[in-house]
């Protein structure tokens, strides 16, 4: 069950309202990296953990909340850059050909659909969907895809901070940025707190996998390489159920293909 307050988690303001820029804070609200997204994700994910991790269950459904505010705080801008922007400004942006063409065919909905407020789509007029939500139902792999989701969201954050001068939406963003450092460190944070979960999901055997592959860097170029001495090709393995090592994919590269052509060639002679 769910409260609403009628304020804003965090005052957003437009001192000069941009409809183009407008355009833009839809891709964080229905966008890939978008609020609605991990709000879903969060909660849908929380909707998977039993009741005996509590914990788990009420941080994910705590930041799934934080994030509908979010939603809020983008839609209230969206609007603000829309409804007061003056004809001036609507004119002066249509002088370069790229964003005259971008705003005449790039957002009409905004205008026809929502009569100038936003709309669960992204920047381009893309129905947000469900198929953005990672909810595996493994909390491990649940976490790992909310530390990906929060730095796509706070890269997509500072690039919408770089494409405004406005004010008041340098501030919003700057909030917004904040709370992205915030949760990409609560997911890092849980996802220590499970102690050994590696590889996802920990609880499948691993004699049962085919070990002879379990950790050997696969290189696919065509000819044979020296091992780059990487973290990856050399060392404990982040488990710590093995070493890693270099070596070529299985039938890899021309010379292999040339081998086997070669060998059909003497079975037939």
């Amino acid at each position: 069950m769910f409260y609403h307050e009628d304020t804003l988690q965090y005052e957003v303001e437009v001192e000069e309202p941009d409809p183009q820029f407008a355009k833009m804070l839809q891709q964080a609200i229905g966008g890939a990296e978008g609020e609605m997204r991990v709000a879903l994700q969060y909660m849908f994910q929380a909707f998977a953990v039993p009741r005996e991790h509590e914990e788990y269950r009420t941080l994910l459904m705590e930041t799934a909340v934080e994030e509908l505010g979010h939603i809020e705080m983008l839609a209230t801008a969206v609007t603000k850059n829309l409804e007061g922007a003056p004809e001036a400004t609507r004119e002066a942006a249509r002088e370069d050909a790229v964003i005259d063409a971008m705003m005449s065919h790039g957002q009409p909905r905004q205008a026809l659909s929502a009569g100038l407020h936003a709309m669960p789509v992204d920047s381009n007029g893309v129905p947000f969907t469900g198929n953005y939500v990672v909810a595996s139902g493994n909390l491990a792999a649940d976490l790992y895809a909310n530390i990906m989701a929060e730095s796509t969201g706070r890269l997509l954050a500072t690039r919408l901070y770089e494409m405004t001068d406005d004010p008041g939406m340098e501030d919003m963003l700057s909030y917004m940025i904040a709370r992205d450092t915030m949760h990409q460190n609560q997911w890092h944070a849980a996802v220590d707190s499970l102690g050994e979960h590696l590889p996802v999901p920990a609880s499948f055997p691993q004699e049962k996998e085919n070990q002879e592959y379990s950790y050997t860097f696969m290189s696919t170029f065509d000819e044979e390489r020296p091992d780059p001495e990487m973290p990856w090709t050399r060392g404990e393995t982040p488990d710590g159920n093995g070493e890693f090592d270099y070596g070529r994919q299985p039938g890899n590269g021309f010379a292999d293909v040339e081998a086997m052509l070669e060998e059909m060639h003497n079975e037939v002679n």
